[in-house]
């Protein structure tokens, strides 16, 4: 699919000033979830549902008040996400990337692209997602090319994974610039005739993300949108982490609802069970609260999260400010740099202990929830199995077996190691 070459014209989003953003969502999000599960069943994307949300200001729900957005907090954004993905975790997921680059932009000490990223996002703008290379690609390495000459700044080269790219109007792709010698972010316009989005995700849960392959063919690049990638927000393997314990809190809760909601309306029983209506059977009642039990403390999982990564956000702008003053000592600025430091790797300490702690809990509610109804909850149309579906899938991102062994190296020692990570062939 070639996508357009002309970038749609829209006006600012008018957000009010005292809008409560549950308030604004919550009608969008339970026409959302009117729709989940026939949009799994048949694979539908959710195209419409996701540019409402972007209309209605969704994506600029991290901007400042003061500037026009609806400034929410970190631990109000995942809450708001968390009910997004009860809804349909894959529009949650979706979105992943766009709130990843817009966070890295509000952080950002460059006044132009901060304003720039503003605009665009309070225009309704989203952004999507394109890191990955598949295949031979050597870990570390990038076959995706950035490059400047008389014609101007393109770039080329294969991506898999580009979840949200489909929905989006920018793609925030990881590229080697050979100008540089470095890594850069290229935000990416999607309208153009040099990006090629194909729907060929595949996988058995989160069916509808458009988590497949984009192509960048010579695609023009703004050099205002170039961004090294060493000037990236530091908390972003945490936040990216956090977003998916938000997805998994969603699923169990819907989970939960839904076999809740079943629970409820059989009328039929059996003979040896413990109570003439199936919503009377304590047995199959403790079902469904175990598996809401484990929905709340995916929540709480979240929400301690998120407040480890606001820890790091304070101290991402408290150090920026001190590099901007020219007041400022060099043993403050060191300060700055420890505390940041030491507040980034709380933040991935507390994603990685949510992480290890939130999979089995959403695995167990979603698997659970079947044990509770009939033989009629395992049938297709109903697509109930989505959920397990769902989690399995969001599970198997960033392996959490890596997450437990950094985890209990810190435990045991105190010490830290990298946790950045790339994937690919080792290097021969």
């Amino acid at each position: 699919m070639t996508l357009l070459q002309t970038s749609p014209v829209r006006s600012r989003i008018a957000i009010a000033p005292d809008a409560d953003p549950a308030r604004v969502f919550a009608p969008i999000f339970a026409r959302i979830a009117e729709g989940a599960a026939a949009r799994d069943r048949d694979r539908s994307l959710p195209t419409t549902e996701i540019r409402a949300l972007a209309d209605a200001g969704f994506g600029a729900l991290r901007v400042p008040r003061a500037e026009g957005g609806f400034g929410v907090s970190l631990t109000e954004l995942f809450a708001l996400l968390a009910d997004l993905a009860a809804a349909d975790s894959n529009i949650e997921q979706a979105l992943r990337g766009h709130f990843a680059f817009i966070e890295d932009r509000l952080v950002s000490p460059d006044a132009a692209s901060r304003a720039l990223w503003i605009d665009r996002a309070l225009r309704g703008d989203l952004v999507g997602n394109a890191w990955t290379e598949i295949g031979s690609s050597v870990r570390g390495e990038l076959g995706t090319r950035l490059r400047t000459d008389a014609g101007g700044t393109r770039l080329s080269g294969e991506k898999f994974y580009t979840t949200g790219s489909l929905y989006a109007d920018w793609i925030d792709v990881l590229a080697h610039s050979e100008e540089l010698d470095t890594q850069v972010i290229a935000a990416v316009s999607v309208h153009q005739a040099g990006v090629d989005i194909t729907d060929d995700w595949d996988g058995f849960g989160q069916r509808t993300t458009a988590s497949g392959g984009t192509v960048f063919t010579e695609a023009v690049v703004d050099p205002a949108d170039v961004i090294d990638f060493s000037e990236r927000f530091g908390y972003q393997l945490a936040f990216y982490q956090v977003f998916h314990l938000a997805a998994l809190a969603g699923v169990a809760r819907a989970a939960a609802t839904e076999a809740g909601t079943q629970l409820a309306a059989r009328s039929r029983t059996y003979s040896h069970g413990n109570a003439d209506r199936a919503v009377e059977d304590a047995q199959l009642l403790q079902v469904v609260g175990e598996a809401a039990a484990q929905g709340f403390a995916l929540d709480a999982i979240t929400e301690r999260a998120a407040k480890a990564l606001e820890a790091a956000e304070a101290a991402t702008l408290a150090r920026n400010a001190l590099r901007a003053d020219s007041a400022a000592t060099p043993e403050q600025r060191q300060s700055a740099e420890t505390v940041l430091a030491e507040a980034i790797g709380a933040a991935e300490l507390a994603a990685f202990s949510g992480q290890v702690a939130a999979i089995p809990g959403a695995l167990r509610a979603t698997s659970i929830i079947f044990d509770a109804l009939g033989a009629s909850a395992i049938r297709a149309g109903g697509a109930l199995d989505r959920h397990w579906r769902n989690a399995r899938t969001l599970a198997s991102h960033n392996p959490w077996v890596y997450r437990a062994r950094l985890l209990g190296r810190f435990v045991a020692t105190g010490e830290r190691d990298d946790a950045s990570w790339a994937v690919g062939v080792a290097a021969s």
